[in-house]
């Protein structure tokens, strides 16, 4: 099939022609003699085959209850699969996160072994897939860097080889209570993906990277072969867009047209209808958000020290010299540097829509979201493709050179001091100038605020701040509350097992006191950071945009404190879920909408390195994750939306700020569409409205 071009087939037409090698039984508990050899520690097992097949009961004495299934004959031979996959059911009346290990000779749960999860609330089940990632990444001896992945070299830097799997362990890790699980079978699932090509000596690698970004020394089913062949894919797909311009029982925002008409207010808004939870698009239609982020988001990549890495490199020809940039790199090889960069997305779109590209492509953009059934443009996208108002979008809003929590860590940085006097004028700055761009534009959905914040636990922002230095305005704000609360330095010491000789010495230390000794006034000044934070950003957006939704901040690791804080005070509360499926998400904030900011599926068998943080087999594996996601997202009661991270591959050599270079787009860098992804998304919208029926 050439990728290049968009046919209207069906999801399942595209699976069947990407199907995978057969199936491996490892373990069918279904039949007799499977436990053979089985080894128990810490747990009860009971077999069952005609109800669930091997059952479970973990105790708690130990800290990895489980059961250990040694490969008949001594070793499997799974080079040719993807990954092993676990048939699971939750028995209990409990949560529980079951965990499976696939080992090699000498494992110890670190080395020479790989390990994945299933979380299954209780009575639900699910499969627990752990994926066979290679030994093929290898930085030949430090001449590749400031990658997350890296493709084969003769000296691979992996420990684990699938060819020689020994024994599987399915446990739970650290429990404190029973719990009762069920194994129905055990497969190897799926064809390998082929990485990345044959293994060549430096001589003959180096330049690994073509003109147009891509890694050549392998081919796969949509490659660009050359520079040339970019307009004749332009030509295919503006045929294929005009044939199949998108669905027509949606209105003009993307809502539904055919479904019930509620009240229409201009903008964008909430409602319950029934046990689910809806947003209502500005002509009162029911809408589920089904959308993309970084829409023409160029990524760059550095190139520095790397003048050996790119054939034929661009960035020197005047034509593309507007692609060149400098970029900070937070984390990785380049870390705390800016350093020069280059886009080849950049410069595929300039060589495909020619030098207008810009106009171009925000109408060709805007054409492919309806057709692919999207009809949101997320975070980080391009301002000038929103504008063209075709496609409701969302924009984002932050305390931008604000004072950090010193005291505060994370992946993505520190904490904002949300009692700093200039955090909530810095979000006043930065709404203001949204006031002749998204601010009570219908069709902007409303603002997310920053980004993967670092909640951390219910008492981490509260430990931090006594960390901090006496002059941070949180810890002042804090020692106020405490002296108002205990009056008496030595009340506060009781209570904290603690020696502090004053208040002013408590304001002064930075050594944070025992967490369960002072967990409540911990606590308590937690959700006042959380409450704060949340209520300063809703009143900066209700200021300059009143008619429009404050989608919260994109939650990636959260505590029940800090959801419960954004559930007070956000229209919507959002989260970036990387996991298989939302299906069961429970929120700990009550009865409130949720939005899924990002999620995404990846995979190795299209010319990039690293999976993303998902991983999955192949295309036709990522288009039917892709699907029973959103899907799951749509029969749940409380997600009202979801939005797809990203719309383009990132760089195969990695984008500046930390290394990431994920297979994770709907379009490839040469701005080729993977065509099953489409087709699922194409599903997807046609599901969205199904069931509902003009009242």
């Amino acid at each position: 099939m050439n990728c290049r071009i968009f046919s209207i087939l069906s999801l399942s037409t595209l699976l069947a022609a990407s199907a995978s090698a057969a199936v491996q039984v490892l373990f069918d508990f279904t039949q007799p003699g499977a436990t053979n050899n089985m080894a128990a520690h810490d747990v009860a097992v009971t077999c069952r085959p005609d109800s669930g097949g091997l059952w479970v009961t973990t105790r708690h004495h130990e800290p990895w209850p489980g059961i250990t299934l040694p490969a008949p004959g001594g070793i499997w031979n799974l080079a040719q699969a993807s990954a092993v996959a676990v048939e699971l059911t939750n028995a209990a009346d409990r949560e529980v996160t079951v965990y499976c290990r696939v080992d090699n000779a000498g494992a110890d749960g670190v080395k020479h072994c790989l390990t994945e999860s299933l979380r299954m609330l209780p009575g639900h089940g699910g499969t627990l897939r752990v994926f066979l990632r290679r030994d093929d990444g290898d930085t030949r001896g430090g001449k590749l860097f400031g990658m997350r992945g890296y493709p084969p070299g003769p000296n691979p830097s992996g420990d684990f080889d699938p060819a020689r799997v020994t024994q599987l362990i399915v446990f739970v890790n650290r429990p404190t209570r029973d719990h009762t699980f069920a194994l129905r079978q055990i497969r190897a699932v799926g064809g390998r993906a082929e990485t990345a090509g044959p293994i060549l000596d430096d001589a003959h690698f180096f330049p690994f990277i073509d003109s147009l970004g891509q890694y050549r020394h392998r081919d796969w089913p949509g490659k660009t072969a050359a520079p040339a062949d970019l307009a004749t894919a332009r030509k295919a797909e503006a045929t294929a867009l005009t044939s199949h311009p998108g669905l027509t029982n949606w209105d003009q925002y993307g809502g539904a047209q055919n479904g019930p008409t509620l009240a229409a207010t201009g903008f964008f808004r909430t409602q319950k209808v029934g046990t689910k939870w809806w947003l209502v698009d500005p002509e009162g239609h029911l809408f589920f958000s089904q959308g993309i982020d970084c829409v023409r988001m160029l990524d760059y990549t550095p190139v520095v020290e790397r003048t050996n890495w790119f054939a034929d490199y661009p960035g020197v020809a005047p034509e593309f010299r507007e692609f060149c940039d400098s970029g900070f790199a937070l984390l990785g090889h380049y870390q705390g540097q800016t350093v020069a960069a280059f886009s080849f997305a950049g410069a595929n779109l300039k060589r495909k829509y020619g030098s207008d590209w810009r106009q171009v492509t925000a109408t060709v953009f805007q054409q492919r979201l309806r057709s692919w059934g999207f009809n949101t443009i997320g975070n980080w996208s391009d301002f000038d493709v929103a504008r063209l108002r075709r496609t409701p979008y969302t924009d984002t809003i932050g305390a931008g050179g604000v004072a950090m929590l010193q005291g505060s860590e994370g992946y993505w940085g520190k904490f904002p001091d949300v009692f700093a006097p200039g955090f909530a004028a810095a979000l006043e700055r930065d709404m203001a100038g949204k006031k002749e761009r998204s601010a009570n534009d219908p069709w902007c959905l409303g603002y997310f605020s920053d980004n993967e914040m670092s909640w951390g636990d219910d008492t981490s922002l509260a430990l931090a701040t006594l960390r901090s230095p006496a002059d941070q305005p949180a810890k002042q704000v804090f020692v106020a509350d405490l002296r108002a609360k205990y009056g008496a330095i030595a009340r506060l010491n009781s209570a904290w097992g603690v020696t502090n000789v004053s208040w002013e010495a408590l304001l002064a230390t930075t050594n944070p006191p025992d967490a369960g000794a002072a967990r409540a006034d911990l606590t308590a000044f937690y959700t006042k950071t959380a409450e704060t934070y949340f209520r300063t950003v809703r009143d900066a957006i209700r200021t300059v945009a009143p008619h429009q939704l404050y989608l919260g901040c994109r939650f990636a690791a959260v505590n029940d404190l800090a959801a419960q804080a954004a559930a007070k005070y956000c229209d919507v509360v959002s989260y970036n879920l990387y996991q298989r499926s939302v299906a069961d998400f429970q929120f700990p904030g009550g009865d409130k909408p949720l939005l899924i900011g990002e999620f995404h599926f990846g995979a190795l068998d299209r010319g990039l390195f690293h999976p993303g943080l998902v991983p999955v087999a192949n295309q036709a594996e990522r288009a039917r994750a892709y699907q029973d996601y959103v899907l799951g997202a749509l029969r749940h009661p409380q997600f009202v939306g979801a939005h797809w991270f990203q719309w383009q591959d990132e760089p195969v050599t990695g984008r500046v700020y930390d290394g990431e270079n994920y297979q994770i787009g709907f379009v490839d860098v040469a701005d080729t569409p993977y065509p099953e992804m489409i087709a699922a998304s194409r599903v997807v919208a046609a599901e969205l409205y199904r069931s509902l029926s003009k009242k």
